[in-house]
């Protein structure tokens, strides 16, 4: 998992600040922040995600796309 700037795939983009484990399970989980205000959660709120759900594929249109793509260094 490189460090640095994604897009999702509906288009807004997120910076990935690290990787923690859940401590229970251990799970390892992506933190990452949003690179936008939200009305609904406010401006570059921290998020986690599963980390393999974070480099999963989605389809769209027929077409597999990952999730979160890579397109640049912090």
């Amino acid at each position: 998992m490189k460090i640095g700037k994604y897009q999702h795939y509906k288009g807004k983009t997120y910076e990935v600040i690290g990787i923690a484990r859940h401590s229970e399970t251990l799970e390892e989980l992506v933190v990452y922040r949003a690179l936008y205000n939200s009305v609904e959660f406010g401006e570059n709120v921290l998020w986690v995600r599963p980390l393999k759900m974070f480099g999963e594929t989605v389809k769209i249109d027929g077409k597999e796309v990952p999730r979160f793509k890579y397109i640049r260094k912090g």
